[in-house]
């Protein structure tokens, strides 16, 4: 179409419009259905038929007479021999309509519309203000889908492991956890910048399975970093906690829910003390652990030398008691730092579940006594790296010591990156000693909630050098449960997220050459994605079977053997065929008992 026939277009579009707007709010039918061709359609499909029924409707409740028709923003936008004509804004008592007219001249030489769609509408009217308010809403609803969306396709992000909601957290330590009024309640530490620089929050969800969380509003702002959460005095739940700039501190709940909380005005707990006394500039405010003791407020102060503080009164003058430890253990350096500590008592034993930055997670058994802690036993709960981190727990109306750690990302960060979110707890585990002390460790009964399809297989054996494929087991979101035994095999286990070439899988087994629960990530992913093998000390007696509970969660697994080890790591496979199942043995034939597995089924929103 050359210029002037575009112009002339143009007007003869705009003249159209401003008749059939006038009609339109005079309610005149007969003139209004005029200007519709008599293959008009809308976008839901409805025909001229359907328009004199409608504006008949309009017009006998006296729609029309009330309606205003804004076409001073409309555009005429030529397209062949249509035209489009948008928007035309349709405005009454009863609300707001967004249309986009598209029109065509037919053979009598008359522009008639023949398609009209909606495109935006509200209700019930808005003022500008109102407008600039809506507008803002759903910019930021809009924000919001787009990241779950983005969330809900990522396949590496677990799906019964609590994560990050939105955002990273580096760190993301649990926190201030407790079981209260029938529900269990876990803090977590973000970042973000809402006071004008970044700072650690935070975030708090509660659940009544362990699986399935909800969020509460984030009230436990600025500078919160590490702490735990217990019943004082006055029965009510207590933070203590360190606070950035300030050192450690106390806050007290205001409500049952947890969701308000308010902070010592005399905050800090650290003690006062000057040159010249025996704890001057010994210990540092840092990573606390609160709690009662008969009618005494204690607290483990971390660091590379953890000290013990007491008062009588939360708000009272807190004062140094001396040391953690009463002595070191072969093995551990009385050097090696205590942060994330927490001090409970396991049946007859007192354990200190920790952190050092170097080793990650690790814990000590022994006895709280005369206000320090003698340690008979240590061990850790990841080897190869620190990546099982900072660990937290809580005892629960059961009478059961629940855990969690998180799993810390930091050197999988890029990966994480392109998903814009960071930020996974471990798998809850329940914490009980066995008949000679010795630590057992499990996840709880409630994940068994999550389980479907179930597959099961006894009595069978695994060849020397073979991989037996499981056709019947497939998929990243599992568990197994696997009982086996070898008297001749060096090595025995599961292979998971398998590819069909085979060239990506991840081993979990048992090393008897070197008494080891291992998992082998070196194949699990390509170059960028983390290789090593995690291994975990663990024997099995004479006559013992191995039996193995795996849990793969997309980019988690984690194993426990026997009850009394575990082993996480963090997978990341390219191939979406990723997804096989198979059991080796090498050095000998193995003999599976019992082979299950079960789909476990998503837990978070998104």
């Amino acid at each position: 179409m050359n210029l002037s026939k575009g112009n002339d277009a143009r007007d003869e579009v705009l003249a159209t419009m401003r008749e059939f707007s006038k009609a339109m709010m005079a309610g005149d039918v007969d003139t209004l259905l005029g200007f519709y061709s008599e293959d008009w359609q809308n976008s839901r499909g409805a025909g001229k038929d359907s328009l004199k029924d409608i504006y008949d409707g309009i017009s006998n409740k006296d729609g029309s007479e009330g309606t205003q028709i804004d076409l001073s923003k409309a555009e005429v936008v030529i397209d062949g021999d249509k035209v489009t004509f948008t928007p035309v804004t349709h405005s009454s008592a009863s609300g707001r309509i967004t249309y986009t007219h598209t029109l065509k001249k037919e053979a009598d030489g008359v522009w008639r519309l023949v398609f009209t769609e909606t495109i935006d509408w509200e209700k019930p009217p808005l003022d500008a203000q109102g407008k600039k308010r809506r507008d803002e809403i759903e910019a930021s609803a809009r924000a919001s889908r787009n990241l779950r969306e983005q969330i809900l396709v990522d396949p590496t992000r677990p799906g019964f492991h609590f994560v990050m909601p939105e955002g990273f957290g580096a760190p993301f330590d649990p926190n201030g956890a407790i079981y209260w009024k029938g529900r269990y309640h876990l803090f977590y530490i973000f970042q973000d910048m809402r006071f004008g620089k970044k700072s650690d929050h935070w975030g708090h969800v509660s659940s009544i399975d362990l699986f399935h969380w909800r969020h509460h509003p984030t009230h436990l702002l600025e500078g919160m970093y590490s702490g735990n959460c217990f019943i004082n005095k006055d029965g009510i739940p207590t933070i203590c906690y360190h606070q950035v700039g300030q050192g450690n501190a106390m806050a007290v709940a205001l409500d049952d829910d947890l969701n308000e909380w308010r902070k010592l005005e005399t905050n800090p707990i650290t003690p006062k003390t000057e040159p010249g006394d025996e704890h001057h500039d010994k210990y540092r405010s840092w990573d606390p652990f609160g709690w009662v003791e008969d009618d005494t407020y204690y607290a483990i102060f971390g660091g590379g030398h953890p000290g013990i503080v007491k008062s009588p009164a939360l708000g009272g003058e807190w004062q140094y008691v001396g040391d953690l430890f009463a002595h070191g253990l072969p093995g551990v350096s009385l050097d090696e730092d205590v942060s994330c500590a927490e001090l409970f008592k396991l049946g007859d034993r007192d354990v200190v579940l920790c952190i050092s930055h170097r080793l990650g997670c690790r814990y000590y058994l022994g006895e709280w006594k005369d206000e320090q802690f003698y340690p008979d036993f240590h061990a850790q709960m990841s080897w190869v790296d620190n990546a099982f981190f900072a660990p937290e727990s809580l005892q629960d109306e059961k009478g059961r010591r629940i855990m969690w750690a998180w799993l810390m990302d930091i050197r999988d960060f890029n990966i994480r990156l392109e998903k814009d979110w960071s930020g996974t707890m471990s798998l809850p585990r329940v914490l009980s000693l066995d008949d000679n002390g010795q630590l057992l460790m499990d996840v709880p009964e409630e994940i068994k909630a999550l389980r479907y399809n179930a597959f099961s297989k006894e009595d069978f054996a695994v060849q020397s050098g073979t991989d037996l494929v499981i056709q019947d087991i497939v998929g990243n979101s599992l568990e197994l449960f696997i009982e086996m035994e070898s008297s001749e095999a060096s090595t025995y286990g599961v292979k998971v997220c398998v590819s069909p070439d085979g060239q990506e899988q991840t081993s979990i087994f048992y090393d008897d050459t070197d008494g080891m629960l291992k998992v082998d990530t070196r194949k699990s992913g390509p170059e960028g994605t983390p290789k090593v093998v995690e291994a975990g000390p663990f024997e099995l007696t004479e006559g013992e079977r191995l039996k193995l509970r795996v849990f793969v969660d997309k980019s988690v697994v984690e194993v426990f053997a026997n009850g009394r080890q575990a082993v996480m790591r963090f997978i990341y496979p390219s191939q979406p065929e990723s997804l096989g199942v198979s059991l080796f043995s090498t050095g000998g034939t193995a003999w599976v008992h019992t082979l299950q597995s079960w789909k476990i089924s998503p837990s978070n929103p998104f």
